[in-house]
């Protein structure tokens, strides 16, 4: 385009000049190619372009890059190797330049980022935040006023807006953190630990896989976002008359101290612990929750190795040392399973003596007929053929009855239903088989008594308030807690009271067909997850209908939906369920915020706000993930399923990588994979 433009300007000047002389005064065909030999001109040619071609050089781009850097052509030579070679240096030279110009950038913005200036200035702290009132039912300071109410004009702003204390740092709290809109509550954090941890990958940190600062995210940068307020401690107590929340800490000087922090709205998201299914010896055992459990496990594994190369180590203690038990076969079982032998057979090799890696063994302990039971089958026996090819002895239908110091004593059901007790030499044991409730929780639900039946984990209603709790005050998201499936008690108590109200007796109501759709579309309203069963309804009304009336009677409608609670199955304890309702949760109190000026007018205050503002909870599964060593199984529900090798660790990977909380933790997991891959695994103790 350039060229035809320059062509008619040209034309201009020189009326009488034809296009094909105008085209050869402004340099060589732009459609030569890279290695033709230049076409030799005639002399005449060569004088009357003399003028022109100077004029162009400062006019026309050239094709290559050099050339509009330079503003002039690149050395030509009849040799094609020469004419490749001279555009090979000039790209190589430009990218060493462009290069050196990133790193120096880098330096200088490395330069920008310390501060040499001490950045002190005066604060205005409210009295009541250095010296808070007493009170509460044990008399106990309240955490009022945080000591950074004033730090800035938004944080300021927020000092009256609703309190909103968040318990925990997991997943369900850092969701409804990230998707909170910051003008609407005072938001208070209160954790134990400091940070948010990636758990799905948290195997990988036990063996040097994945560096363990690439699985945490400072909480405190998170909090950023809605410009809240982070309190270090432990959630103690619950005063829900008094709307406090008792949390406990350990001063400089050993001693606890306790102190109240009041709440208009209360999230509980405390996590779990793991179950011990009432076996002996557990203190024998090591367990996979924390960060710290992945640091200890792996300094473990590491001294194991090392005591093994001792000379003064016997032949039997060898083995027993590196004897390594997974009690437990779902997915952070076999993944550490499967982590550990990926160190021993791809590191351990390298460096240490090779008569070490013959005599380790891994053992994974499952008390139902499958590894990862809740997947599909298909992927269960993928996972166990892969196992059995890497030589990982896996037992199923096995339980552990104790264990000991240097052993662990099982019962395992032979293929003939005999039962037979083994016994296991082990130098280290994993302990992995469910969760089950923390303290906190257990003084939650002995506090509020028949409101709370399930001894596992805290049951909320379908908009996952707390059951027993005052009603749009508390809530519970994550491992803690689970949410209630009694459709039947729900339904039955919807027509006692229809039935009342028109003056009816209960149990003589008949329900035809069209009155069934009203009663599923109650259902369908309060309870999400129960959509699944109820899509024929015309196949459930007669299925029910036993006497063939045309109707159904209370006492048939009441198997009806006994036999759908029947059907439905606790929510899984996953990181994907909690961050699904940390979401859900935000958007909620983001509407309820919205909402709240126009219920005060109405003066409504009081009463069922949560399903009048917003729709009930519905989980979504995505799908289920589990490394088995350089090989991964995905299962996406609905028939969707995958299993294969490293194209399914590398898509295990970025489902992952795509779901960490961060850049900055992305950029970390990246680089430790790069470095795995590059220079192994670290095999060091600290």
């Amino acid at each position: 385009m350039l060229s035809c433009r320059l062509a008619r300007q040209a034309g201009r000047h020189s009326p009488g000049l034809r296009p094909p002389t105008i085209a050869r005064q402004f340099g060589q065909t732009p459609t030569r190619s890279l290695f033709t030999k230049p076409s030799v001109t005639s002399p005449t040619t060569q004088t009357r372009g003399n003028a022109p071609r100077r004029h162009s050089k400062a006019l026309a781009l050239g094709p290559f890059f050099t050339r509009q850097l330079s503003g002039s052509p690149l050395p030509q030579s009849r040799s094609r190797f020469l004419n490749f070679l001279y555009r090979t240096a000039a790209i190589f030279g430009t990218s060493i330049a462009v290069v050196g110009v990133g790193v120096v950038g880098f330096f200088l913005y490395d330069a920008s980022t310390y501060k040499t200036d001490a950045a002190h200035t005066d604060i205005a702290i409210p009295q009541l935040a250095l010296n808070p009132r007493r009170g509460g039912p044990k008399n106990l300071p309240i955490l009022e006023v945080s000591i950074d109410d004033n730090d800035t004009e938004e944080m300021l702003r927020q000092k009256d807006k609703p309190k909103l204390v968040i318990l925990g740092s997991g997943w369900g709290s850092v969701a409804l953190l990230k998707e909170l809109n910051p003008e609407n509550y005072h938001v208070t954090v209160v954790s134990p630990t400091n940070y948010f941890l990636f758990t799905p990958m948290l195997p990988s940190a036990t063996v040097g896989t994945l560096e363990m600062k690439s699985l945490v995210e400072p909480i405190r940068r998170i909090i950023l976002g809605v410009r809240g307020h982070f309190v270090q401690a432990s959630a103690e107590d619950v005063d829900f008359s008094a709307r406090l929340v008792e949390v406990s800490q350990t001063n400089s000087r050993g001693e606890e101290d306790r102190f109240y922090i009041p709440y208009d709205k209360l999230v509980i998201g405390v996590g779990s612990v793991t179950n011990p299914h009432g076996v002996k010896g557990l203190e024998h055992c090591y367990f996979l929750k924390d960060i710290n459990d992945a640091r200890r496990i792996r300094n473990k594994v590491i001294r194991n190795l090392e005591l093994s190369c001792l000379p003064t180590t016997s032949d039997e203690e060898r083995k027993r040392l590196l004897s390594f038990v997974v009690c437990g076969g779902g997915p952070t079982g076999v993944e550490f399973a499967a982590e550990l032998f990926d160190l021993l057979n791809e590191d351990l090799t390298e460096v240490f003596p090779r008569l070490l890696r013959n005599e380790i063994s891994v053992h994974l302990i499952q008390s139902r007929g499958h590894i990862l039971n809740t997947y599909d089958e298909t992927l269960s026996k993928y996972a166990e053929e892969r196992f059995a090819r890497d030589q990982v002895n896996v037992n199923t239908n096995a339980r552990v009855g104790e264990v000991k110091e240097e052993s662990i004593l099982f019962t395992q059901k032979s293929p003939d239903g005999t039962i037979v007790t083994k016994e296991l030499p082990m130098g280290f044991c994993l302990w992995s088989t469910g969760v089950s409730q923390t303290p906190f929780c257990q003084r939650l639900s002995a506090k509020l008594g028949d409101a709370q039946p399930n001894v596992h984990a805290l049951e909320t209603d379908t908009h996952l308030r707390l059951n027993g709790a005052p009603l749009g005050d508390v809530y519970a998201v994550g491992d803690c807690s689970t949410v209630q499936n009694n459709i039947a008690d729900h339904i039955v108590t919807f027509l006692r009271v229809l039935a009342w109200k028109h003056g009816k007796d209960p149990e003589s109501l008949e329900l035809r067909f069209s009155d069934w759709r009203d009663v599923a579309a109650s259902v369908r309203q309060r309870f999400p997850q129960a959509v699944g069963h109820l899509r024929r309804l015309d196949k459930l009304f007669h299925e029910y209908d036993a006497d063939q009336s045309g109707t159904l009677d209370f006492g048939e409608l009441r198997e009806l939906l006994k036999q759908i609670d029947s059907k439905l199955t606790s929510l899984p304890a996953t990181a994907q369920r909690a961050n699904q309702q940390g979401q859900y949760l935000a958007q909620k109190f983001n509407k309820l915020a919205r909402a709240a000026e126009g219920l005060r007018a109405n003066d409504i205050i009081e009463g069922d706000l949560d399903a009048a503002v917003y729709k009930a909870f519905e989980y979504r599964h995505l799908g289920s993930l589990a490394y088995v060593g350089n090989s991964a199984v995905l299962d996406f529900g609905q028939g969707w399923k995958f299993a294969g090798g490293l194209w399914a660790v590398y898509a295990w990977r970025s489902i992952y990588f795509a779901q960490s909380v961060s850049l900055r933790t992305r950029m970390l997991m990246a680089m430790d994979w790069a470095k795995r891959s590059l220079f192994g695994r670290d095999l060091m103790s600290y």
